[in-house]
């Protein structure tokens, strides 16, 4: 209801029908048909995306996307009045999810046929080299060290667990410049206190085999 229509407080004290992010995207794009509308929606299987966009699910299909598919809501809008509504083909709706987030819903298969799907692996490589020496501040001669045996353990983890575990780089990017000699110590930090965890959460039956997968990132360090 947040995001098509919904039933909210007003400040007399009573619920009033407010339209949504969603539905103020449809009507903006409706009047203006010559504009590309983009959503963006982050961590889209974090809700129950075939219950949030109720009704609409059907008219997000490529060959609905005209006012001859329009349907009414279940709400009628705020001011009262049943029209019906309908996608205008200059909406573009982009979803993103982490697979490897097993407490997430995955989303049905009525949802999935609606959308193409591109998958993003962890890639670390030049411009990621290139952006963590001159931005962030960790030591060229390093560098290469920390991208190999991310790349080891990523390969570890592909072939026990699947490609959807792997360590993506946003763990060895720092989010500010860390201190010039620091590269060592920062490292150590982040497998300890971050990537440590995480292993032992995917080997959470065998706690060895995430000591030693943890430690192999440490040897010789």
């Amino acid at each position: 209801e947040d995001f098509v229509r919904g039933w909210r407080p007003n400040s007399e004290g009573r619920l009033e029908l407010v339209d949504g992010f969603f539905m103020n995207l449809i009507n903006e794009a409706q009047q203006d048909s010559n504009t590309k509308f983009v959503a963006i929606i982050e961590e889209i299987n974090r809700g129950h995306p075939s219950h949030i966009f109720g009704e609409l699910l059907t008219l997000l299909e490529s060959d609905k996307r005209s006012p001859d598919h329009a349907i009414q809501l279940c709400y009628s809008d705020p001011y009262g009045i049943s029209n019906s509504t309908y996608i205008p083909d200059n909406v573009y709706i982009v979803g993103t999810m982490n697979t490897a987030d097993r407490s997430l819903a995955l989303i049905d298969f009525a949802f999935r046929r609606r959308f193409a799907f591109a998958s993003f692996e962890p890639k670390l490589g030049d411009r990621w080299r290139d952006w963590v020496t001159e931005e962030c501040g960790i030591d060229s001669d390093l560098v290469n060290d920390i991208e190999q045996r991310i790349n080891i353990l990523n390969s570890e983890i592909v072939g026990e667990l699947g490609k959807d575990f792997q360590i993506g780089h946003s763990f060895v990017t720092p989010a500010s410049q860390i201190s010039e000699g620091s590269t060592k110590e920062w490292f150590r930090q982040i497998v300890e206190t971050e990537i440590g965890p995480l292993l032992e959460e995917y080997w959470f039956d065998d706690s060895k085999k995430a000591k030693e997968t943890k430690d192999k990132l440490l040897e010789n360090w």
